[in-house]
């Protein structure tokens, strides 16, 4: 891996497999994406907080229900210190956007692993 896809690690605490599928094509698409990621990813002055990060990404998935990936956030989230009440509000907030049935379809997987997480 080039320094630049490297600097990924730092700012989100793992490889992501978009970066290592794409230094397997090129390495200057590689270094594109891991721009993309660290533009999204690092800290801001006056922008969003991590665990406001994760928790927007965390809603967005549970509104796709894609279960999958929001449980994996729900690991990001309990290392940024969110509360079971912050999740519990945007698995609300992902029932507004996209209807009770993904709700119903989600919401036992989620709680699942909150428990198990202990939040």
């Amino acid at each position: 891996m080039t320094e630049n896809t490297e600097g990924v690690k730092e700012v989100k605490g793992f490889m992501p497999r978009a970066v290592r599928y794409a230094q397997r094509v090129d390495d200057d698409f590689a270094a594109g994406i891991s721009e993309l990621y660290k533009a999204i990813w690092s800290e801001r002055e006056n922008g969003l907080q991590m665990k406001e990060k994760h928790l927007i990404s965390f809603s967005i998935a549970c509104s796709k229900n894609n279960a999958e990936s929001a449980t994996k956030i729900l690991e990001r989230l309990k290392k940024f210190g969110a509360t079971r009440e912050e999740i519990e509000d945007a698995m609300m907030i992902a029932t507004w956007t996209s209807g009770v049935q993904y709700f119903t379809d989600f919401s036992i997987v989620i709680l699942e692993e909150m428990d198990r997480l202990g939040f």
